[in-house]
């Protein structure tokens, strides 16, 4: 009898388990994060080699929000999404734009960041758009909107696209004289050029406005769930737009 009452007694915590969803259960295990830190300001590594920037900021604040626990891991771009459907990520923050080729792949969270794309020239350069760049050698990063833009406007095996796996070879291919131009995201482009004295940036208004967003293997609802929730507690109680002040030294207004 005390043997069939410890079965039962273990049938029900087996049945209590089983009836606690999956998002809670990965609640109490570390999530692993990818990206790639060579996105500054976005993200990149410190003197010390810690990963640090505006998207790592806003991942820990939902991550505090939500009670979970992180592992950030270095991931190249080049490699970040299959990474993800491996499984040897649970999520990614990387400075990724929401688009419909991607959705088709891959679940997105509610946008964290708003974005265009922006195009780097040398000062004496007389680019005034990207139509002005038909003819010339653009460095873009692998696999990026830039790329996709590119691929669009020259065609995508055209010799003038320079695909390379990160923003800083892009910006020291252009900094060194291979390129005539490069193209990326605005908050880091800007932010390298601004580092370049012999570098300066062209605004094409035709490109759409873009935005970034988190993430997840499709149909990881609960997981979702959680990191949206947490996105929209820190843009509510201003911590989002302190992080946001931090890094772009300016206040965050919505497109």
């Amino acid at each position: 009898m005390h043997s069939f009452r410890l079965a039962l007694a273990a049938a029900a915590a087996a049945c209590t388990l089983s009836l606690i969803p999956a998002g809670a259960q990965a609640q109490n295990r570390e999530l692993v994060v990818a990206s790639s830190a060579t996105y500054t300001p976005f993200a990149f590594e410190n003197k010390d080699k810690q990963i640090v920037g505006f998207d790592i900021d806003v991942v820990n604040a939902i991550a505090k929000q939500q009670n979970l626990k992180l592992r950030i891991v270095n991931t190249p771009f080049t490699s970040i999404f299959a990474s993800l459907n491996n499984g040897d990520v649970d999520f990614v923050i990387s400075g990724v734009t929401i688009n419909e080729k991607r959705k088709q792949s891959f679940d997105f969270s509610a946008p964290y960041f708003d974005a265009r794309q922006l195009i780097a020239v040398p000062k004496n350069s007389t680019v005034k758009s990207l139509k002005d760049l038909a003819d010339k050698k653009v460095s873009v990063v692998s696999g990026s909107t830039a790329d996709d833009v590119m691929s669009r406007e020259v065609g995508k095996t055209s010799p003038n696209i320079r695909r390379f796996e990160s923003t800083p070879l892009i910006m020291s291919e252009l900094a060194s004289g291979g390129v005539d131009a490069a193209i990326g995201d605005n908050g880091v482009i800007a932010y390298r050029v601004s580092h370049i004295p012999s570098l300066k940036t062209v605004e094409d208004p035709n490109f759409p406005k873009e935005h970034f967003g988190i993430v997840v293997r499709k149909g990881d609802k609960a997981l979702l769930d959680k990191i949206n929730a947490g996105l929209a507690a820190i843009r509510a109680d201003g911590t989002y737009g302190v992080i946001y002040k931090k890094w772009f030294n300016h206040d965050y207004k919505a497109q």
